[in-house]
């Protein structure tokens, strides 16, 4: 069961705090029992050219991992919930888009604080630098799917999947959405996704990329959760 609650002008709530990561398992006792991974909070606010101030926030965030069914360690399932805000001031913004989801890579070094296993050669500057591919933009896994990866590799996987018709009268999806207002955001709540393939050991680290558009400038500003570990 997997829910999601987008909020078109509501107003962001929350106190941002630093958690030391803390794992914790659901079924004591048993070899392949499921990991429960609290990840801390985390905002960014950052101000365009026209002094509009944009304010991403990353709230109540956590990751249940699991082992396949028939224990292979090719396979892990992902349960993840959170709840992202977008808070604008100032400026002539009337509201803005939200793309969110995570990046899954397999033998890459997220860096920060995740736990377990040794990484491989490429590292986060690499993916940001996109010298291992821009995975926000090659994202092709909607939540609730299977994502499969090699070793090296880092892939999206979007957390919204939103149908519409596109000019051609033709179904589309997208996973992004509109908000309009000051302030806009979505919680979601075990959202799932299937990772197999990788020998490895795989990491992911949640996204939230918002942008915002006023008379005089387009920006962008993306937020990146802490990252975890996959086993």
């Amino acid at each position: 069961m997997n829910s999601k609650t987008l909020r078109h002008g509501a107003k962001a709530a929350g106190v941002v705090a630093a958690a030391t990561v803390a794992i914790g398992l659901l079924s004591t006792g048993a070899a392949n029992a499921d990991t429960f991974v609290p990840l801390q909070d985390g905002n960014i606010t950052q101000t365009l050219l026209d002094g509009t101030v944009v304010t991403v926030r990353q709230t109540g965030n956590s990751a249940n991992i699991s082992p396949s069914m028939g224990s292979t360690p090719l396979h892990r399932n992902v349960w993840a919930s959170g709840t992202i805000d977008v808070s604008i001031d100032g400026g002539t913004a009337k509201g803005g888009t939200i793309d969110a989801g995570y990046i899954v890579a397999c033998q890459l070094d997220f860096g920060g604080e995740a736990s377990g296993g040794s990484a491989g050669g490429a590292s986060w500057d690499d993916i940001q630098a996109g010298t291992v591919g821009n995975p926000i933009s090659t994202g092709d896994t909607s939540v609730g799917g299977g994502l499969s990866i090699a070793p090296g590799e880092a892939k999206n996987v979007p957390i919204l999947d939103i149908e519409y018709t596109d000019d051609y009268g033709a179904e589309a999806h997208k996973s992004s959405f509109k908000f309009t207002g000051k302030s806009g955001g979505f919680t979601y709540s075990d959202e799932t996704f299937g990772v197999s393939g990788c020998a490895g050991y795989a990491q992911a680290r949640s996204y939230a990329k918002v942008t915002v558009s006023t008379d005089s400038v387009d920006g962008t500003v993306t937020l990146w959760g802490q990252p975890f570990s996959l086993g």
